[in-house]
């Protein structure tokens, strides 16, 4: 210890003379020479990580107002959670090259799609169109050593989540049976409608970062989730949700499970969508209506989604690949774009999130269209984009999202920054093109703020965590918590 405490005193002296006769000197020496850490871990200076999650809870605060009653649908089933490879393994499945597949037929369609998306570490979710096969699939998955079952469907997580606030009663109507109706929250109730005498199983095949099979090797962690679920996929519960509305009285709804009818074919979700529309416009103009994306390859019924569906909104979340898929199906910035490389830029995602905003929301105070929010999430950063007067207590929400992001990632209940990594950029445009804004991230005060016209942008950084325990459900957690932690400005109808 004292040869170490030698060494630095002469190195001080040395810096010091030095500096006395040249101040640039010891710029230049201390690219070469690094001190001894003469430092303990308990007395090094914080992280980023730390200082970042300290600053939330600082952020992070309930809005003066808060929804009393929340009514959810529609889309609810149970999930079983497997090691991907492990599965296709025990099935007999040798690993080949991917290949994506709208539909999935067979074991060799699922094969060729989940390496397709663990190669690029990305989500997806398919519809197995052969019950018989599924069912097969479904047993060796329940079978499977590390199984485990979960609540699942969008509609359900986000209700579930939505219930640890003991002042939020939750109504959630979906085709629950006997197996989730035994998983969820006492604090939810269920329409006697809703319950069915058996259970939609989706498969939820999870992989790691770094995880191998044969020569594709996952980036990330991530997860592949396929089903043959037709109640979910004629969302036959809509109707059932919409008539519970006017006994419930909820002052927000959460809508979701759109995705799954694309699997049914375009004849059944032409149908069927305008039914959607129709059961949705019949809801209040004055509750505001949240609608959750999820996968999707058909670009003719996103874009049905997006012409008929988001102008009847009032709010949105979904991620990277559905945001990108979005504007392709709409011919919208950066469609060109076959996917994300690495990290989403900013500049483009702002682009992309501004484009909805003004071409199917309210961003013109003219407009007829209810859109007036976007909740965004990617693995390292979060972004809210809000028309200006609609909505407030951003800041909190879209930390919210971010904090449970990192924590949920990781098992825990609040995070643990020693489990967490800063992966998002500390210096980024406002836009891909002209004109553009330099913007940075402060991590002492980790949300940044800008503004495009009347549409404000809220970013903050995700903590990710290093070694995920389980991803499913991330994206439901967070567009939750940002709505818990959402505030109506006004109380003028949608």
């Amino acid at each position: 210890m004292w040869r170490k405490a030698s060494v630095a005193a002469l190195l001080a002296l040395a810096v010091g003379y030095f500096y006395h006769g040249s101040p640039e000197l010891p710029e230049q020496i201390l690219q070469y020479i690094t001190l001894p850490d003469l430092q303990s871990s308990s007395q090094s200076p914080n992280s980023l990580e730390q200082v970042i999650s300290a600053a939330w809870e600082t952020l992070i605060t309930l809005p003066t107002r808060q929804w009393s009653k929340v009514a959810v649908g529609v889309n609810a089933c149970v999930d079983v959670v497997v090691s991907g490879v492990g599965l296709l393994q025990a099935l007999a499945v040798d690993p080949g090259s991917g290949l994506d597949h709208e539909v999935l037929r067979s074991k060799e369609d699922l094969r060729e799609a989940f390496i397709h998306y663990m190669e690029r570490g990305a989500a997806a979710e398919r519809f197995f169109s052969d019950k018989e096969v599924f069912q097969r699939i479904a047993r060796a998955a329940a079978e499977y050593p590390s199984a485990k079952l979960y609540v699942g469907g969008n509609a359900a997580l986000i209700g579930q989540k939505l219930a640890t606030y003991p002042d939020v009663m939750v109504l959630l109507c979906g085709p629950v049976g006997p197996k989730l109706h035994e998983m969820l929250d006492e604090q939810i109730v269920v329409p006697p409608e809703s319950l069915q005498e058996t259970d939609e199983y989706h498969l939820i095949l999870e992989y790691k970062a770094g995880e191998q099979w044969g020569s594709t090797q996952a980036p990330q962690a991530n997860r592949f989730i396929f089903s043959h679920d037709v109640s979910n996929g004629e969302m036959s519960s809509l109707e059932t949700f919409v008539a519970s509305l006017e006994e419930f009285q909820p002052d927000l709804v959460v809508l979701s499970g759109l995705h799954m009818m694309e699997g049914q074919g375009r004849e059944l979700w032409e149908d069927r969508l305008k039914e959607a529309v129709a059961a949705i416009s019949d809801i209040r103009r004055d509750i505001p209506i949240h609608l959750e994306l999820a996968s999707m390859t058909d670009k003719d019924y996103m874009n049905s989604i997006v012409q008929e569906v988001l102008p009847i909104v009032s709010s949105i979340g979904l991620n990277e690949q559905e945001l990108l898929f979005l504007s392709q199906a709409g011919d919208g910035p950066h469609a060109d774009l076959t996917s994300w490389k690495g990290i989403p830029e900013v500049g483009r995602v702002t682009d992309i999130l501004l484009w909805i905003l003004e071409q199917h929301g309210r961003s013109d105070p003219s407009s007829e269209a209810d859109l007036t929010r976007i909740h965004f999430h990617t693995l390292a950063y979060h972004i809210l984009a809000t028309v200006d007067g609609y909505w407030g207590n951003q800041v909190a929400a879209v930390t919210a999202g971010a904090r449970v992001a990192s924590s949920q990632a990781c098992g825990l209940q609040s995070v643990d920054v020693s489990k967490v990594e800063l992966k998002a950029p500390l210096e980024f445009d406002s836009s891909h093109s002209e004109p553009q804004e330099k913007l940075s991230l402060d991590p002492a005060e980790p949300v940044t703020v800008w503004r495009r016209g009347n549409v404000t942008f809220h970013l903050t950084p995700v903590l990710v965590c290093k070694q995920p325990l389980r991803t499913v459900g991330l994206g439901d957690a967070i567009s939750a918590e940002g709505l818990v932690y959402s505030e109506l400005k006004t109380q003028q109808p949608f």
